[in-house]
């Protein structure tokens, strides 16, 4: 239903009016700074899907960019390092949806105990490399700290254009659902908790929420005349369709989980390691490992599928804080999935920017880098300070 969302966003045209709506207020930053911090704000507000982020980010900050000397591999790297991270910050989209579906999995078969949606939610601050790639983009935008490749990226010939569209430039179809969306979870969890909002259902509530954004985006949109009843329930089963591939990965992923349980691979694992590695090495190298997979892959949702019913055994087996775990699967997803030449945000980032996709790979992995050795250093005194 998450993909239903996303599908009614595009084709009620709310996406169009919100881009429409941030171009003609973007004259008011017309500078260089003003035009990245324009294309990291809507990178950071479009928390919906990260294909979405890149694609609104691009579109909007490119003409402003181009107009004040930024080169388009920084603007590809500005929509690439806040697209990804703020979509695994704010799991209120498929990404969390995604995840939810892993943990649900290994608390229904005992490998770890708990509250889902509580777990996840714990897991935010340990998403280390998430939190530093975000802090990263604001120093490069804010101190032109340009490294590597970048410092040779050339800004892009400016030509003034008009922006055409049968949009009216207006935030509010977009941002109304989501803010729906945002509010219904604790609502949710007030209803669910009998008035305690920290004993509410965490999945129940999203599911509600979903839903309740659902209903309100059809009255929003058809008895605003936005769209039609027809093209609303055009888009909603769209919508569901696209995402049968997500929900394919996660049904693997949960066959995934109960072969390993079968058997026994975190025990297996543990027994390896036990003695020959401490446990404070374990979120660290979870990391690593689900970084690698994911350059490999390009994949980040992949990674996560493979990595998490793994990471999750061998922390619970090992005596491993949970949420650090999930937290490293996350960013070790999101850092190989930032850096591999093969991934879909790398690839759709350089296309909104209109960009070289060679030339963005190039000059964004320095600090891809960067964030990677920061947060395994970080991972490795998080696993030695809760153990």
């Amino acid at each position: 239903m998450i993909g239903a969302i996303i599908k009614l966003l595009n084709l009620s045209g709310a996406v169009d009016s919100f881009v429409l709506y941030l171009s003609q207020k973007a004259k008011k930053i017309d500078s260089p700074k003003g035009a990245m911090l324009l294309a990291y704000i809507i990178g950071v507000i479009i928390f919906i899907e990260s294909s979405i982020t890149s694609l609104i980010a691009g579109t909007v900050a490119k003409p402003l960019c181009d107009k004040n000397g930024v080169s388009r591999a920084k603007l590809a790297y500005i929509c690439d390092s806040t697209s990804a991270p703020i979509c695994s910050l704010i799991p209120l989209n498929g990404w969390g949806a995604l995840l939810l579906g892993l943990i649900v999995s290994a608390v229904d078969t005992n490998v770890i105990s708990g509250d889902p949606v509580t777990l996840l939610i714990a897991s935010i601050p340990y998403n280390f490399y998430a939190i530093f790639t975000l802090i990263i983009v604001l120093i490069v935008i804010y101190f032109k700290f340009d490294i590597g490749p970048m410092k040779q990226s050339l800004p892009h010939p400016y030509h003034q254009s008009q922006f055409h569209t049968e949009a009216k430039p207006t935030p509010y179809p977009m941002l109304l659902p989501i803010i729906v969306m945002v509010l219904a979870v604790p609502a949710g969890l007030y209803l669910t908790g009998k008035g305690d909002i920290f004993k509410g259902s965490g999945s129940t509530s999203v599911y509600y929420g979903v839903i309740v954004t659902l209903f309100f985006m059809y009255f929003y949109y058809v008895f605003g005349r936005i769209i039609s009843h027809k093209l609303y329930f055009k888009g909603f089963y769209e919508g569901l369709g696209e995402m049968i591939p997500v929900v394919m990965i996660l049904l693997f992923a949960l066959f995934i989980g109960k072969v390993i349980g079968d058997l026994g691979t975190a025990k297996y694992l543990a027994h390896l390691l036990s003695g020959n590695i401490s446990p404070v090495l374990i979120p660290m190298l979870v990391f690593l490992v689900s970084a690698i997979t994911a350059f490999s892959t390009g994949t980040s949702w992949g990674t996560f599928s493979i990595m998490m019913p793994i990471g999750l055994a061998l922390g619970a087996s090992m005596g491993v804080d949970i949420p650090l775990v999930i937290a490293a699967v996350i960013s070790g997803g999101i850092f190989g999935d930032h850096a591999s030449p093969i991934s879909d945000t790398t690839i759709i980032s350089s296309m909104a920017a209109g960009c070289d996709h060679v030339e963005h790979v190039r000059t964004q992995l320095p600090y891809a880098l960067i964030g990677g050795a920061l947060s395994a250093m970080a991972f490795l005194l998080a696993g030695w300070i809760l153990l």
